[in-house]
């Protein structure tokens, strides 16, 4: 009793070994993972061919939004208001009423200066007479030249203090009208900082309001000196970079884009020394009114290329900012070969400027169990996923379980 006791146990202790052992070999056998590949066992990695796509790429950039004619509102002469005649946001035409400044001295100094051309004319008409009387007598031989030109200095003496009189009353009239203050041109008003009673002055600060016209608004954003460059040399000149510019989309501040294409139209000539940067230039229609000047966003430039190499991003090792792939050479072996990228992305692929040519081979999984130089067996991603596929059905359609049974002499 007691050497069968001690045979069954030992039975059921090997037993619970070989269990032990074939749940382990088909655990690492059965899809265990290691660097992104299931340990086939074999040296095999699956391998892509690099091809041309056609891809879309944008380029963002920040945006100042203003009128295309933004225009400060300043009083030419000192005083009170005594009546604001718009609302902000108005929109107004060209010529309208703004603001009234107390214009009591200057109604006072027109009224002045109209009783002045009033005595000048008087003057003017008596100095007339006397010339033309002056001319009959001298005709007739009843006085002699000088008294004839004495008239005749004193009449026009009299023409030109009438005309000093006139000048006086026209600058006087001048400055009363720069007591009403009118918009230059047709726009919306901006903010309205003075209420009614404040005193104003030409170097009030802020402005009295801006009047914007928003029928079609600028939009200002910057390039680098290496882009603009670039622009100028391909397309032979800035001018003729300009007009060849594509279309360019506006990103709202809330994310959305907005309705309207907008054309660039203008670039700075001068480089900003401290953003090593050029200002650009776009026009965007606003029938709507929907853009408001001082607003933000930014420009979008959307950029075609029909010749791009694209990988994904996972297939991409870096170290130091520098990015690597594992080229496959005709020897099946692997070279960890640097790469240069666009800095723009999706988020998921690589557009390679250099470091890959169309037919070389890279690598898609499992780079992190490579090395430089390292010989292996290249399957198509395909194949590798079937592996992957047949790898993982052990674990779910029982074949494991019902093997461990067998094993364990279940039923």
């Amino acid at each position: 009793m007691m050497n069968k006791y001690y045979y069954s146990k030992i039975n059921m202790k090997s037993k619970n070994l070989m269990m032990v052992a074939c749940v382990a070999l088909l655990t690492s056998c059965g899809g265990g993972k290691r660097g992104g590949m299931p340990n086939f066992g074999d040296n095999e990695y699956p391998v892509q061919t690099v091809q041309i796509q056609s891809t879309s790429m944008q380029t963002t950039f920040p945006a100042t939004i203003k009128g295309v004619q933004d225009v400060e509102i300043r009083p030419k002469v000192a005083g009170f208001i005594t009546k604001v005649c718009v609302k902000e946001g108005q929109a107004v035409g060209a010529g309208q009423l703004l603001f009234v400044i107390d214009n009591e001295t200057y109604q006072a100094a027109v009224r002045q200066a109209q009783a002045a051309v009033n005595t000048a004319t008087a003057q003017c008409n008596t100095a007339k007479l006397t010339f033309d009387n002056s001319q009959q007598l001298f005709d007739n031989k009843v006085i002699g030249s000088f008294e004839l030109e004495s008239a005749k200095n004193t009449y026009q003496s009299a023409q030109a203090q009438l005309a000093q009189a006139k000048a006086s009353l026209a600058s006087a009239k001048e400055m009363l009208s720069f007591c009403y203050v009118k918009s230059p041109s047709a726009g919306v008003v901006g903010s309205l900082p003075y209420k009614v009673g404040a005193m104003v002055s030409s170097g009030s600060v802020p402005a009295l309001t801006t009047i914007s016209n928003i029928s079609s608004m600028e939009v200002y954003f910057a390039v680098s000196e290496k882009d603009m460059l670039t622009l100028s040399k391909t397309a032979g000149s800035t001018n003729s970079a300009i007009n060849s510019y594509p279309p360019v989309k506006l990103q709202l501040a809330d994310g959305t884009i907005y309705g309207h294409e907008g054309k660039v139209v203008k670039a700075s000539g001068v480089i900003d020394a401290a953003t090593g940067s050029v200002q650009m230039i776009a026009h965007f229609p606003n029938p709507e009114r929907l853009l408001k000047s001082g607003g933000s966003g930014s420009i979008i430039v959307a950029k075609d290329d029909n010749t791009a190499i694209m990988i994904p991003q996972s297939v991409v090792s870096e170290v130091q900012d520098k990015k690597f792939v594992y080229v496959l050479g005709k020897d099946n072996k692997v070279k960890y070969t640097e790469i240069s990228v666009d800095p723009q992305t999706d988020g998921v692929h690589f557009i390679v400027r250099s470091g890959l040519n169309v037919g070389d081979k890279y690598v898609t999984n499992g780079i992190t169990k490579l090395t430089d130089g390292m010989e292996i067996k290249p399957i198509t991603p395909e194949q590798y996923q079937k592996k992957i596929d047949d790898a993982a059905k052990i674990g779910t359609d029982g074949t494991a379980k019902g093997f461990v049974d067998a094993m364990s002499g279940k039923k």
